[in-house]
């Protein structure tokens, strides 16, 4: 009987990190999303994370992020290595550095890969080691007058 070989498709695209940045600018859910477009992917997944008005129990006044000089390095050794674990068609990453109000974006992630699973298991190891290994920090001031940092390294 003949070996039926897997299609193309069915495995990671050569270079399937099509868009990295940190950037001081509103951000674009549709960017991202036409960024991780394949006619190869099944499945894509998007993750999107908005600032919001609370953060352990207190009011969310005001909110900024900053980063280190290396963090695009480090978003692009993230990314590379979710691609490597994963049959990744498409990948990308966007977060946003400055000063942020209630209902901004702060980050938008995306993959694509053949099968829902796969996309939805990278597109959640990208956002959680995107938010435990780039160095990027959360300055978050709250309506009592108290204040606080947050980041990944």
């Amino acid at each position: 009987m003949a070996r039926i070989e897997a299609h193309p498709g069915e495995n990671a695209a050569q270079d399937p990190v099509r868009l990295l940045a940190i950037r001081e600018t509103p951000l674009s859910v549709d960017e991202i999303f036409q960024a991780v477009g394949d006619h190869a992917a099944g499945g894509t997944a998007l993750f999107v994370g908005t600032v919001r008005n609370h953060d352990g129990g207190a009011d969310v006044d005001a909110l900024g992020y900053s980063c280190h000089p290396s963090a695009e390095a480090e978003l692009r050794r993230v990314a590379e290595k979710v691609a490597a674990d994963f049959p990744v068609r498409a990948l990308a990453a966007v977060h946003r550095v400055g000063d942020l109000a209630v209902g901004d974006l702060a980050v938008v992630v995306a993959v694509s890969c053949p099968h829902r699973a796969e996309a939805f298991e990278a597109c959640r190891r990208l956002i959680d080691d995107l938010k435990h290994e780039v160095p990027i920090w959360k300055h978050q001031t709250f309506s009592d007058g108290t204040e606080e940092w947050v980041g990944a390294c």
